[in-house]
């Protein structure tokens, strides 16, 4: 079976691609490319772009860029889903088969887009720690600023579909379960971490998360600091810039990374997060029960705007 092999990018739609730029440079992105009809920006790390924004009246979550480390793994998927390969449009280029997934995502398969060089920044921090210091004769003494986001690690898809999207992205992608929270009857799923099924190669917990919901929309998108500080910084020049603070700094459970969400000028959620569960297929699914301290090992108080959809899936 194809398995794809990681996430590239998340793509939106907003009507002023200047308020979103802000914005995202705040958050730790830099540009990547940008026309008149879109917007993309990178992170520090090599993968050419990992947010796109189109221009577009309304704003919208439009779906995610997936890759796949094979020619062989892309004509399968196409095979499989009629989709035809074509070269992509985009900067970067590379193969892309454009797909469209139960609950109406787009949902592009990529192979072969161009890296670009990493950009400079300074190494992660290293820290000591109760039992043992590393840091021996070095200050640590991180400059202020934005964070300095790495890559894109995964985006949370939410949609009446679910076990059809489910299916989807397991039978036709290759995706694995990490693991799966449910409400009331245990038997009621209504939330799946899905990693990439590479075997034995560790990837991180979840590239993609699945929600079961009436409506359908991106819950949020999640981005890579460079380390613990970084996202702290981070928090500290995005307050300081005036941004809309969502939830953090706090621990999550399913995944266990240290998260802190914010809201774009538009209404989506974007999450810097850091140390996160790397598994790889040996990894046995858990099931745990929805309720609200199942979300965080510590963190502020769960605010009630976090579940607010501002904006929908167009169709």
């Amino acid at each position: 079976m194809a398995i794809v092999s990681g996430i590239l990018y998340v793509r939106y739609q907003a009507p002023d691609l200047d308020l979103m730029e802000r914005f995202l440079t705040d958050f730790g992105l830099n540009r990547s490319h940008r026309t008149s009809n879109a917007l993309y920006m990178r992170g520090v790390g090599g993968t050419h772009h990992i947010h796109i924004t189109e221009i577009g009246r309304e704003a919208r979550a439009l779906g995610a860029g997936l890759q796949v480390s094979s020619m062989e793994g892309l004509k399968e998927i196409s095979a499989r889903t009629g989709a035809r390969v074509q070269e992509s449009e985009e900067p970067g280029g590379g193969l892309i088969a454009k797909l469209i997934d139960p609950n109406g995502f787009q949902i592009d398969i990529v192979f072969g887009q161009a890296a670009k060089e990493c950009l400079r920044v300074r190494p992660a921090l290293t820290l000591n720690d109760g039992w043992e210091a590393r840091r021996l004769g070095n200050l640590q003494r991180p400059d202020r600023g934005p964070s300095h986001v790495v890559r894109l690690e995964h985006c949370v898809l939410a949609g009446p579909n679910f076990d059809s999207a489910l299916s989807f992205y397991q039978d036709v992608l290759g995706m694995k379960p990490s693991d799966e929270i449910y409400a009331g009857n245990e038997q009621e799923t209504v939330a799946v971490f899905l990693h990439c099924g590479l075997g034995r190669t560790y990837t991180d917990h979840h590239t993609l998360a699945l929600l079961r919901h009436p409506e359908t929309f991106v819950d949020h998108s999640a981005f890579v600091t460079l380390d613990w500080d970084d996202l702290a910084l981070g928090h500290d020049h995005l307050r300081d810039r005036g941004h809309l603070h969502e939830w953090g700094i706090g621990r999550h459970i399913m995944g266990s990374e240290v998260f802190d969400y914010w809201r774009d000028p538009f209404g989506f959620k974007l999450e810097h997060c850091v140390d996160g569960d790397m598994v790889n297929d040996d990894h046995r699914p858990q099931r745990a029960a929805f309720e609200e301290s199942s979300l965080s090992i510590w963190a502020p108080r769960f605010p009630a705007t976090f579940n607010q959809i501002t904006r929908r899936l167009a169709s």
